[in-house]
C-alpha cells in the first residue's frame, strides 16, 4: 500500500517556514507538534475511513475547484487546480487534498501564494533528501506524518498563510486507462467539502479509431442524475459536469456540499475486429490488442480456499456466496476442482472433474458446509492444488488448448506448516509449469499483499486487494469476471528488424475477453513511411498470426488539429508502462545487485519524463527576495503501483516474424494495396489488352461464369439469372468432403427494369474437418466444432484450423485452402456506400489444378473433368464487335457470342479483359441440367445428384 504524498508549507507575514512531509524511509526525522516559536508541527491526515475534504481551513472562501482530464488513446493527463481565499481574521492553515488512482504517477505541482509560485521538478530522491536536511538545518523543514488509506493515494499540501492571503493551486498525474471487462473507466475524486461557485469537471476523450460508447454513471448522488452532459462525436467526446453552487447544496438552504465521491467516465473504442491497432507519434509507438468474437478457450480451475480461523463471519459468508455464482458460470468444457485450507488441507475431489450442473451442485454443497476455524496453511494448499493440474495434464485429461489456473483466496499470513514467505515463493515457482497461472485475492488488510501479488506475478498472474466490507461478493465476482473468459493463448508481438527498440513487453501468457494487451516503444531512425507489426496467437483450435501497419506521421498531424488531446500521449504512455514493468521486476529481483541496477533505470526513466515514484521526489522551488524556497513531494516504494506484470524482461533482442502470405501463383493479387473508392461492377468496353489467366476459373460481377477450359485453350462464359437470397452451388465433393456455395445479394434499385444479383457471401466447408469459412462483404467468420471466429476485412492475417489455411489481406481478399489441395479466393468489391444502385459484392477466383474427386459437381466443379468442345462456323453478329459461332458441346449445339469479361486480380477498378465464348440462357446445354437444380438450402448443403 503506498504512503501517501504529503507536502506542507507554513507562512507567516514576511518570513517562511516549510515542513516536509513523506514517506516512512525518512521517519527518523524529528516530528512534533508546532511550539512556541511557530516553526514545526505535525499535522494528521485523515484516511478514507473518515471525512475527505480536498479543501481544509476555517473561514476560508474557495473561490473555484476545477478538474480537468484529457484521455488521448488511453492515456490521460489529470489537472486539479483550486483557487483559496483566507477570509479568517488571522494567519491559518490551508490544506489542499487530492486522491488520485494508485496507478498514477503525480508529474507536476504548482503552487501561487499571494503572487510568489513554486513549480515543481522530479528530483532523484537522494538529491531531494540531501534538500530536505540542508532545508531542515536552516530550520524550515520537519515532520512525517502516515496514513492508512486504503484504495487511494493521497496528495496533501498545506500552506500556513496570512489573513488576505490569496492561495492557487495546481496539481497534474497521469495514468493510462485499463479496459476491463469491455470497457476504460477513468475515475475523480469530487470533494471539495464546500460549496464552490466555480466548480467543474472536464472530461476530454481523444481515440483515433472512434470512440464506440460513452457514459458517466451518476456515481455523486440522485440529485446530480441530469447534471452530467456528454458530447460525442466519431473521435471526440467532452463529458462535463459544472453544478451551480444551488445544485450543490444538501438540500435548498443548506450550507453543506452534497457534492462528496467519485466522479466516472465509462469508454469503448471503435475497432476492427480482433485486428490490433497500430499508433505512432512523437517518436514512439503504442500497439494494442484487444480481440473480440472468439470463442472462449476451456479453462482448468482449482479454487484455494483459506477457511481459517479469522475467515469466520462476514468474509466467509460472502466467500461463499461469490463462490457459488463464480461456480455456476463454469461451461460445460470446463474442468474444475476445489481445495479448501486452514492448518489442514482438504480436496473436494482428488482429481479435476468436469463441471456439469451435477458436480456444480455438489460443489456448492461442500463450499456452503465449510466452517472456518484454525491455522494457515497456504504452502501446502498450493502445492496440492499445483499437483492436481501437473497430474490432469500428465493423465490427458485437459484439453492442451485449455488454460489452467489456480485462484487463490486468503485473509491472512501463514501460521502452520511452511510459513517462511520466500521459500513459499520458492516452492510455487519450482513446481508450477509455463503454462500455469496463478491469481492472488487477498480479503482485508491482514494478508501481506506484497507476498500475494510477487507470488501472482512470478507465475503469470495478478493479484487483488478485496476489502472487508459489505459487497466483497460483488468484488470476488467482479475479479472473476475478469479472467473468466480466456480467449487467446502465447501471444507476441513482432516488429520488423531494425524498426523500433526499448520495447515494453510483446509476450503474454494469456489474453481473457473484455481487456486488452498494450505494447510500446521507441522508433528507430529509417526512411520507413509505415511501421508494421505482427501478432501470434493461439485460439481454440486455430492459430492466428496477424499484420498491423500505421503511418508514422498520420497521428502526429491528426493530434496538431485536436484542442484538447495530449500530444505527448505515446511518450508518456511507454515511459508509463516501461516504469511499472521496471517497478514489477524489482520486486521479483533474485539479489540486491540486480535491485540496484532496475532502480537506476527507473530514476532515469522518471526524471526524463517527469514521474514521482518510488525512488524519485517532486522538488518545489520559488523565488522570494533573492532567496530560494524548496519543499519535496515522494512516493513510498510499493511494487504494486499499476498495471504491468514483470514476466518478461525489458531488455535483449526483439524477437521479429516477418508475416508472409504465400497465396498460390494463380491468385495473382491486386497490387493497389487500398481498393478504389467507388469499385463499381464494370461494364466491358474491350478497350483494355486482354489477359488470359492460366487455369483460373471467375465468377465476377452480375455473375459472370468464366470457366476456363485448358485442354480446348478456351474460355466458356455465361450468366446466372437467380434471385437475392438465393444459394448457388459453386463446387461439391462428397468425396474430398468440400462444398463451396454462393449467396445471392440484390441491387438496391432495379437498373433496365432488372434487380441484378451478386455474389455477397461464398461459404467453403470441409466436412472432413468440420471447418466453416464464410466469406461476406462486412465480415469473415470462421466456424468449427461449435467454436465461432469473427474477423472484419480491417485486418490482416493468417490463420490456422486443423487442415485449413485461411489467409485475409485487408480490404482486398480471402484466399482458404483446404490441406494444400483445394483453394479459393474471394475479391472484395467496394463501392461507395450512397451508391443509388449498387451494393458491395465479392468475386471468386479458384484454380482449375485443384485436387477433387471424380464425384465433384456444381456449377464449376462439373468442369473438373473437362469436356470436349468444339466451335465452328465462326461468322459476323448483329454487334461487329461480337462474333457468333456454334459451339458443340456435352451432345448439344450452342449458338454463342464472342465477348469479354473481367478478372479483377491485377486491377481491382478496371479489371483485365478475358475474352470467352458467351453461353445464353443461364448455361443452358453447357451446364448440366438447369440452374435452378443448384439452389440449396444451407451455406453448408451439398448437391444432390441431378
Amino acid at each position: 500500500m503506498k504512503t501517501p504524498v504529503l507536502l506542507c508549507v507554513l507562512l507567516f507575514s514576511q518570513s517562511w517556514a516549510f515542513e516536509f512531509i513523506i514517506d516512512g524511509e525518512w521517519e527518523s526525522e524529528t516530528s512534533g507538534p508546532l511550539d512556541q516559536s511557530g516553526r514545526y508541527r505535525r499535522s494528521v491526515l485523515t484516511s478514507e475511513e473518515e471525512d475527505f475534504e480536498a479543501i481544509q481551513g476555517n473561514d476560508i472562501t474557495v473561490k473555484s475547484y476545477k478538474v480537468e482530464s484529457r484521455i488521448t488513446s488511453r492515456f490521460a493527463h489529470t489537472t486539479v487546480k483550486s483557487s483559496v481565499f483566507n477570509s479568517a481574521p488571522k494567519a491559518q492553515s490551508i490544506a489542499f487534498n487530492v486522491q488520485i488512482p494508485k496507478r498514477a504517477f503525480i508529474n507536476n505541482f504548482t503552487m501561487n501564494v499571494n503572487g510568489i509560485t513554486f513549480v515543481g521538478s522530479v528530483k532523484e530522491k537522494t538529491v531531494a533528501r540531501n534538500l530536505y536536511a540542508l532545508a531542515r538545518a536552516r530550520g524550515k523543514a520537519a515532520g512525517i506524518v502516515r496514513t492508512n488509506s486504503q484504495a487511494m493515494e493521497t496528495f496533501r499540501t498545506e500552506v500556513h498563510v496570512p489573513p488576505g492571503s490569496k492561495v492557487e493551486f495546481e496539481l497534474h498525474y497521469q495514468e493510462m486507462m485499463q479496459r476491463k471487462l469491455g470497457f476504460y473507466q477513468h475515475t475523480l475524486h469530487i470533494q471539495p467539502g464546500r460549496l464552490v461557485p466555480q466548480l467543474q469537471v472536464d472530461v476530454y476523450i481523444f481515440e483515433p479509431k472512434g470512440i464506440k460508447v460513452v457514459t458517466a454513471p451518476n456515481t455523486l448522488g440522485e440529485q446530480f442524475s441530469d447534471l452530467t452532459k456528454i458530447t460525442h462525436t466519431k473521435e471526440k467526446a467532452h463529458v462535463v459536469f459544472k453544478p451551480t453552487v444551488q445544485q450543490q447544496r444538501k438540500c435548498e438552504n443548506c450550507t453543506e456540499s452534497a457534492v462528496d465521491g467519485v466522479f466516472t467516465v465509462k469508454y469503448d473504442v471503435e475497432r476492427e475486429s480482433n485486428a490490433g491497432e497500430l499508433q505512432v507519434s512523437d517518436g514512439h509507438f503504442v500497439q494494442f490488442f484487444a480481440p473480440s468474437d472468439l470463442s472462449p478457450l476451456s479453462k482448468n480451475i482449482v479454487f484455494v480456499i483459506d477457511v481459517s480461523g479469522s475467515m469466520w463471519g462476514l468474509k466467509m459468508k460472502q466467500t461463499v456466496e461469490a463462490m457459488k455464482a463464480i461456480l455456476n458460470d463454469l461451461s460445460m468444457d470446463d474442468y474444475f476442482n476445489v481445495i479448501d485450507f486452514n492448518h489442514n488441507v482438504r480436496c473436494w475431489s482428488e482429481d479435476l472433474v468436469q463441471a456439469s450442473s451435477i458436480q456444480v451442485d455438489e460443489a456448492k454443497k461442500y463450499i456452503q458446509s465449510i466452517k472456518p476455524n484454525g491455522g494457515t496453511n497456504i504452502n501446502e494448499a498450493l502445492l496440492r492444488a499445483v499437483q492436481m493440474l501437473v497430474r490432469a495434464s500428465n493423465q490427458g485429461l485437459i484439453d492442451p488448448r485449455s488454460v489452467s489456473m489456480i485462484i487463490l483466496v486468503s485473509d491472512g499470513d501463514p501460521t502452520v506448516g511452511e510459513i517462511k514467505l520466500s521459500t513459499i515463493q520458492k516452492n510455487v515457482k519450482r513446481t508450477m509449469r509455463e503454462d500455469f497461472s496463478l491469481f492472488s485475492l487477498g480479503i482485508g488488510f491482514d494478508v501481506d499483499f506484497d507476498f500475494l501479488e510477487r507470488i501472482a506475478l512470478e507465475n503469470r498472474g495478478v493479484a487483488q486487494r478485496i476489502f472487508a466490507n459489505h459487497d466483497a461478493a460483488e468484488q470476488l465476482k467482479t475479479f472473476y469476471s475478469q479472467v473468466s473468459s480466456p480467449l487467446l493463448r502465447t501471444i507476441t508481438v513482432h516488429f520488423p528488424e531494425n524498426t523500433v527498440n526499448n520495447v515494453t513487453q510483446n509476450r503474454f501468457d494469456k489474453f481473457f475477453s473484455g481487456s486488452e494487451l498494450i505494447v510500446a516503444g521507441k522508433l528507430q531512425a529509417t526512411d520507413l513511411t509505415t511501421l508494421q507489426s505482427f501478432t501470434t496467437a493461439s485460439a481454440a483450435n486455430m492459430d492466428m498470426n496477424i499484420q498491423t501497419e500505421a503511418d508514422i506521421l498520420e497521428l502526429d498531424s491528426e493530434l496538431s488539429t485536436h484542442q484538447h488531446s495530449f500530444t505527448g500521449f505515446a511518450r508518456q504512455m511507454w515511459a508509463y508502462i516501461t516504469v511499472n514493468q521496471l517497478l514489477a521486476e524489482r520486486s521479483l529481483a533474485p539479489s540486491a545487485g540486480r535491485k540496484r541496477k532496475i532502480t537506476q533505470r527507473i530514476v532515469a526513466l522518471a526524471l526524463e519524463h517527469q514521474f514521482v515514484t518510488p525512488f524519485t521526489a517532486m522538488l518545489v522551488e520559488g523565488e522570494d527576495e533573492g532567496r530560494t524556497e524548496r519543499l519535496i513531494a515522494g512516493s513510498s516504494i510499493d511494487s504494486k503501483h499499476g498495471c504491468c506484470s514483470a514476466t518478461a524482461p525489458l531488455s535483449g533482442p526483439i524477437p521479429v516474424q516477418q508475416l508472409v502470405y504465400q497465396n498460390p501463383p494463380w491468385a495473382r493479387p491486386t497490387d493497389d494495396p487500398i481498393p478504389g473508392g467507388a469499385s463499381n461492377p464494370v461494364e466491358a468496353t474491350g478497350t483494355h489488352e486482354a489477359i488470359l489467366p492460366e487455369h483460373v476459373t471467375i465468377v465476377e460481377n452480375d455473375p459472370h461464369f468464366i470457366i476456363n477450359l485448358p485442354r480446348s485453350n478456351m474460355d466458356i462464359c455465361f450468366n446466372i439469372d437467380s434471385k437475392p437470397g438465393h444459394i448457388l452451388n459453386l463446387v461439391s465433393d462428397p468425396g474430398t468432403g468440400v462444398t463451396i456455395n454462393g449467396q445471392l445479394v440484390g441491387s438496391k434499385k432495379k437498373k433496365n427494369n432488372k434487380i441484378n444479383t451478386y455474389f455477397g457471401t461464398i461459404s467453403i466447408y470441409s466436412k472432413t474437418d468440420g471447418v466453416q469459412v464464410i466469406v461476406g462483404t462486412d465480415r469473415i467468420d470462421l466456424m468449427e466444432d461449435g467454436n465461432n471466429h469473427s474477423f472484419s476485412w480491417g485486418v490482416t492475417a493468417e490463420l490456422m484450423l486443423n487442415r485449413i489455411k485461411v489467409t485475409i489481406v485487408k480490404e482486398q481478399h480471402v484466399t482458404v485452402m483446404i490441406d494444400g489441395r483445394i483453394s479459393v479466393m474471394a475479391l472484395l468489391h467496394r463501392v461507395w456506400k450512397k451508391h443509388p444502385v449498387q451494393v458491395d459484392f465479392l468475386g471468386i477466383y479458384m484454380s482449375n489444378d485443384n485436387k477433387y474427386s471424380a464425384k465433384v459437381h456444381g456449377l464449376i466443379g462439373q468442369f473438373a473433368q473437362e469436356p470436349e468442345v468444339k466451335v465452328y462456323g465462326v461468322h459476323e453478329g448483329a454487334d461487329p464487335k461480337k462474333k457468333e459461332a456454334i459451339m458443340e458441346v456435352k451432345g448439344n449445339k450452342l449458338a454463342v457470342t464472342r465477348g469479354w469479361q473481367k478478372d479483377y486480380r491485377l486491377d481491382k477498378k478496371r479489371g483485365s479483359d478475358v475474352y470467352c465464348w458467351f453461353v445464353h440462357n443461364n448455361g443452358k446445354g453447357f451446364v448440366d441440367g438447369s440452374y435452378t437444380s443448384y439452389i440449396l438450402p444451407r451455406l453448408d448443403s451439398f448437391l444432390s445428384a441431378l
